[in-house]
């Protein structure tokens, strides 16, 4: 009689974890929104002639033993488990349906990172939560000679959706607002950094990194300094107009550039 009555507490305990064990997932399990393309396996406790592999189409309809068609697509993993356990209560096929549901290769939940990121590509959203920095660290970051300015298109409430966030206040407090949540099919785009470019009579000529709010000075720091024939007085700054046409300027040190500048140093007369 003890031994009959320690079985069935090992019984009940073992159904209270296995019902309990869809609650204990990680949330970023449960709330992946399934989509075309994803391969999902379907187990119910007890009853292996219910389990299922198969893939979401297009549709997002798949066709489920005892049930038929049953609309799986665009729905969080929690939500189709539901969903299904719902079907086979209702049908009064079992009754206490344990449906669990593993992704096992997810492909319908993707964005994607183009321009000057360390890895442009295209990635799935794992979870309906990911947000913007999530999806940079996924794509390794800014490349060094990225923009600060990132670029996010996509569609919100079916209407076309674009937004400009500043890396550099993305991770500012109060600033969360800009750290926006992911949705399926959002491009990222990273532009390349504003340049400049120092030729003439410095150290290191080229093309620089124009740096917020730099100045002719910090440029010609950045560039190593005069030689021992350049002269600050023989300094001139090429800049392009909104119409084309070029511009010759005679700047102070203190002047600040703009986005592909020319800075040319002379050489000293004396």
């Amino acid at each position: 009689m003890r031994r009959l009555f320690f079985r069935l507490f090992a019984a009940v305990v073992l159904m209270a974890s296995l019902g309990s064990s869809h609650a204990q997932r990680p949330q970023g399990v449960t709330d992946y929104v399934l989509g075309p393309g994803d391969v999902i396996k379907i187990t119910v406790f007890q009853s292996p002639e219910l389990s299922l592999d198969t893939r979401i189409p297009e549709t997002g309809v798949i066709n489920y033993p005892l049930l038929g068609a049953v609309q799986l697509g665009n729905l969080t993993v929690a939500a189709a488990e539901k969903r299904i356990a719902d079907g086979l209560l209702t049908g009064k096929f079992l009754k206490q349906p344990q449906v669990s549901i593993l992704v096992i290769t997810q492909k319908g939940n993707q964005a994607t990172v183009l321009g000057h990121a360390v890895r442009p590509g295209r990635y799935p959203l794992e979870t309906t939560s990911t947000k913007l920095s999530d999806l940079l660290a996924l794509a390794g970051g800014v490349a060094p000679d990225g923009s600060d300015m990132l670029t996010v298109v996509g569609t919100r409430d079916g209407k076309p959706f674009r937004k400009q966030v500043d890396l550099r206040t993305l991770f500012r407090a109060g600033s969360g607002a800009d750290d926006i949540v992911i949705q399926h099919n959002d491009v990222v785009y990273i532009d390349r950094a504003a340049q400049i470019y120092v030729y003439g009579e410095v150290q290191k000529p080229g093309v620089l990194r124009l740096e917020r709010g730099m100045t002719v000075l910090q440029a010609l720091a950045a560039s190593g300094g005069l030689t021992l024939r350049g002269t600050q007085r023989g300094i001139r700054v090429h800049r392009r107009g909104a119409d084309g046409s070029v511009q010759e300027l005679t700047p102070g040190l203190q002047e600040p550039l703009q986005q592909d500048d020319v800075v040319f140093v002379r050489e000293s007369l004396f």
